[in-house]
């Protein structure tokens, strides 16, 4: 489990295939390995991919061609967003999350608006429904706030905090991004439909 509350911006300095999907080897940026083993999760751009190696301040993880499929920045030499795996006795500064990224979403919009930037992105239409104004939603692993949605295009506010210790910052129209809806969404849709 993670919050969305991104830690540190990382690197993604090697990719090798592999049989079955690709190796990455991640340079962590700021953040610390010291506590991180082998086998430990991480969201990297909201994706949860176990730790297989360390190397100094790097870690090496694999990517499925099914994770592959479902992501996106995952395949080549970019910028991450990092955050390791909850702990019970952490702060929940952002909403839970899983790392189970749902659908690639379009940036249709990212824009300045006084200080802040508003970004409006065009979500898979299977992922529609989850999306609520008010509720939450992950993009690259960054935990936001839905301010409106019409159709399947939602929009959120980026403060300058979260441009400056994320990868948003880098988002242009077109650009493609990670989208993780909000849990409790998918588990009441299942109950209803149990009824």
């Amino acid at each position: 489990m993670f919050t969305g509350i991104v830690t540190a911006v990382g690197l993604i300095v090697e990719v090798s295939p592999l049989e079955a999907g690709k190796r990455l080897v991640i340079d962590a940026g700021g953040l610390g390995l010291d506590d991180v083993a082998v086998g430990d999760s991480i969201a990297v751009s909201g994706c949860c991919l176990t730790v297989v190696q360390k190397q100094g301040n790097r870690f090496f993880v694999d990517a499925s061609l099914e994770t592959l499929n479902c992501t996106t920045g995952l395949d080549g030499m970019n910028p991450v967003n990092l955050e390791k795996a909850l702990r019970l006795a952490d702060r929940l500064g952002g909403h839970l999350m899983s790392g189970h990224v749902d659908g690639v979403g379009s940036v249709l919009r990212f824009a300045a608006v006084g200080e802040s930037y508003e970004l409006e992105v065009e979500a898979p239409d299977a992922l529609a429904k989850y999306i609520a104004p008010k509720g939450s939603i992950t993009v690259d692993g960054v935990s936001l706030t839905v301010n409106a949605v019409d159709g399947g295009a939602f929009s959120v506010n980026l403060i300058p905090h979260t441009l400056a210790v994320t990868t948003l910052k880098n988002l242009h129209e077109g650009a493609r991004v990670n989208l993780e809806v909000d849990m409790i969404a998918r588990y009441v849709e299942r109950i209803l439909a149990r009824d």
